[in-house]
């Protein structure tokens, strides 16, 4: 069973047993926790086996996006890949702030930024990879935490990013420890670009948070005084 549907079942078993405990109280029936119980785990299996874990990744991120902060650093994080791949001169192809919204595009995990990375792909297919195009990418996965950090002095999101960093490293033959070093380094060298170019990220947070079109963040990022 997939770590989503995981936490799913203990949050769902967390609620069951309160309202067990509650239940004399409020005269519930005991036979609804038992209900409740078989048919969450049954839905928390199907979900997993059936849909690898996209129904719970999606329910547990609608219940975390009712609070406020939660949605503002989803936005921020994004906001931070977004500016740099822009920087970079990545193409982005889309985003989206919630697993529901990247559920819809048929995009994995949670969402996020998306990106052109065919000249990546293209030099990876031939196992000749230029140093600069390892940089670009390195400091665009490290630009959420970062961009996290400076809002919020701490980063809760970034796992898959640090992954897709990894990941790349690992191929190329860096060891853990350079890898983690790569981490610190990237991050710091988004961390100074987008301090750099700041009053542009705050006019994309902006239209990042009325869902503007990729093409009019780009215009408000354009528009934006240093």
């Amino acid at each position: 069973m997939s770590k989503t549907a995981l936490n799913l079942v203990a949050i769902s078993v967390f609620l069951i047993t309160f309202s067990s405990l509650l239940g004399p109280f409020i005269h519930l029936s005991p036979t609804v926790p038992a209900v409740a119980t078989f048919t969450i785990l049954g839905l928390a299996t199907l979900d997993s086996f059936s849909l690898q874990g996209k129904g719970g990744t999606i329910l547990l991120d609608w219940i975390a996006g009712f609070s406020p902060e939660h949605r503002d650093r989803i936005i921020h994080h994004e906001a931070g890949h977004f500016l740099t791949a822009y920087l970079l001169g990545i193409p982005v192809t889309g985003y989206t702030l919630s697993a529901w919204e990247a559920w819809k595009q048929g995009q994995p995990g949670q969402g996020g930024v998306t990106f052109d990375d065919r000249e990546l792909a293209s030099q990876l297919d031939v196992d000749k990879i230029s140093v600069p195009m390892v940089e670009r990418y390195c400091t665009l996965w490290m630009a959420g935490i970062a961009a996290e950090t400076l809002v919020f002095d701490n980063a809760e999101g970034g796992s898959d990013d640090k992954n897709k960093l990894n990941s790349l490293l690992t191929v190329l033959g860096f060891s853990e420890s350079n890898c983690q070093q790569k981490q610190r380094f990237h991050a710091l060298q988004a961390k100074t670009l987008l301090q750099e170019n700041w009053s542009k990220y705050q006019a994309l947070v902006k239209a990042m948070q009325q869902r503007a079109s990729v093409a009019d963040c780009q215009n408000a990022i354009a528009s934006a005084e240093f």
